[in-house]
């Protein structure tokens, strides 16, 4: 597309002003200037164009063939740009939030359910940041974080989301049923590295199972608490987890518990800043993971 070649925009939205009022005083008070700058202005688009566009009379202006066929090419340009403009303004501002959790709680609990958020807050785009280790909720690395512990994290609010009971859990292929045969099967472990804290482990289930014979050094390692479920699943071994994480195994049998104990482990709790207890995208998050089917406030509506 070639150079363009117009006059100013101001004078042409004073020419337009002053043809659609038929008056140089109207038109600046529309514009928020003096009528002199409005003549001014007018004087100039006339000069430029090298034709009249007004008949001047006292108390009235009056367009001439010229003027008449400027005035309707612009009311039709600036309403063009007005709408241009309404429908902009009306785009809501997108509001971008990080999440952060374990990769077991991002799949298998909150992912499934992302559609809730989206059909309640179109607006919200959500980042899940999955990750063992804590990281800090300044609106940087998160916002939010699912956190196990024992709810007191100072400068957060907490809201406790889950139990956490573990138990021991192996494919119903291995065909165990009793604690004196659990020596003779591979344990499965899960050890994040980057992790401050771990959830209990197969050691701690020792000392209060206190099973003759159990190795609970050896046995096949994961990083990640959904490779575990995996490898469970798969009958690779026994292993010590989260009820609540494996709910759906457990209930469509690809699961089994095939003996006790099991304890609890420290709960999972949703934290954010005490600054932002207030801030409107904060709490669209929360209560979109309060409401999440599985959690304590969906089970006991």
């Amino acid at each position: 597309m070639g150079h363009r070649r117009l006059p100013s925009l101001s004078s042409l939205r004073a020419f337009e002003a002053a043809a659609r009022h038929e008056s140089a005083k109207q038109a600046a008070q529309e514009l928020s200037v003096t009528a002199t700058a409005i003549s001014h202005q007018v004087r100039g688009l006339e000069e430029a164009l090298g034709v009249p566009l007004f008949l001047r009379k006292p108390r009235q202006l009056e367009l001439t063939a010229q003027g008449r066929e400027l005035q309707q090419v612009l009311e039709t340009a600036f309403d063009s740009i007005s709408s241009a403009v309404e429908r902009l303004s009306a785009v809501p501002v997108r509001q971008t939030i990080t999440l952060s959790t374990t990769p077991a709680i991002a799949v298998r609990w909150l992912l499934p359910w992302v559609c809730m958020l989206r059909d309640a807050h179109p607006d919200i785009d959500l980042r899940i940041h999955a990750t063992h280790e804590p990281v800090a909720l300044d609106g940087g690395t998160a916002d939010l974080a699912v956190r196990y512990g024992d709810g007191r994290w100072p400068g957060l609010v907490a809201e406790k989301l889950l139990d956490n009971t573990f138990i021991p859990a192996c494919s119903p292929y291995l065909g165990l049923h009793d604690i004196a045969q659990l020596p003779g099967h591979s344990l499965i472990h899960f050890r994040s590295p980057g992790a401050v804290s771990s959830p209990l482990d197969w050691s701690v289930w020792q000392k209060l199972a206190k099973v003759p014979g159990l190795d609970v050094s050896a046995g096949l390692v994961f990083s990640d608490e959904t490779h575990v479920i995996s490898a469970a699943v798969g009958a690779q071994g026994v292993a010590l987890m989260s009820r609540q994480l494996i709910q759906d195994e457990l209930e469509e049998g690809r699961l089994v518990q095939p003996f006790g104990p099991e304890f609890e482990g420290k709960p999972f709790f949703l934290v954010y800043p005490e600054s932002r207890r207030h801030d409107p995208t904060v709490l669209a998050i929360r209560d979109w993971v309060l409401a999440v089917p599985g959690g304590l406030c969906s089970l006991s509506d």
